[in-house]
């Protein structure tokens, strides 16, 4: 004897459109609302990545971690920074620092030295190469910005940002 096929999950006349549930086909509510707003953060996060990894894949050979690498050298300037330091200022922490700094340096993006007051330290600076590759990407991340926020209000943009500036705050620094 078999079971019945279940019947397919229809999405309950009191989910909003646009909601997590909703993105989910969730036919259940959250246990609580900070569930609800991890699964939120981290789908917003997700929808968020896809266009700059487009963005990318579309032209330069690069991943979001280098380009996150290329972008803080560039703050740095010339005096560039320590591997480590480079490391702590990463947006999504990366085990193999290393690694990612090798690659960039093998496409000529970055080069790395050995501190002169310090030997332990190595300093890495973005290279003229580098800073052109950057710079080529600064109009499509803004393509990318107004595609991703381009619903939202200036207001809006800054309450975003200072309620996130309060998640990340509550919470001990990596």
């Amino acid at each position: 004897m078999t079971s019945p096929s279940p019947r397919p999950s229809r999405p309950r006349a009191d989910v909003p459109p646009g909601s997590v549930q909703a993105a989910l086909k969730q036919t259940r509510p959250f246990r609580s609302a900070s569930a609800e707003a991890l699964v939120a953060l981290l789908l917003t996060a997700e929808t968020v990545r896809w266009p700059l990894q487009d963005m990318l894949a579309a032209g330069p050979d690069l991943t979001l971690q280098q380009y996150n690498v290329l972008r803080i050298l560039r703050g740095a300037g010339k005096a560039g920074l320590p591997t480590l330091e480079i490391g702590a200022r990463m947006i999504e922490r990366t085990p193999g620092i290393t690694r990612l700094l090798d690659r960039l340096e093998q496409k000529g993006l970055i080069v790395r030295e050995r501190s002169q007051e310090d030997r332990r330290q190595v300093i890495a600076r973005i290279t003229d190469a580098g800073a052109d590759l950057v710079r080529s990407l600064d109009r499509p991340l803004q393509a990318v910005e107004r595609q991703v926020f381009g619903d939202l209000s200036d207001a809006d943009l800054r309450e975003l940002i200072r309620v996130l500036d309060r998640v990340r705050s509550a919470r001990p620094q990596r």
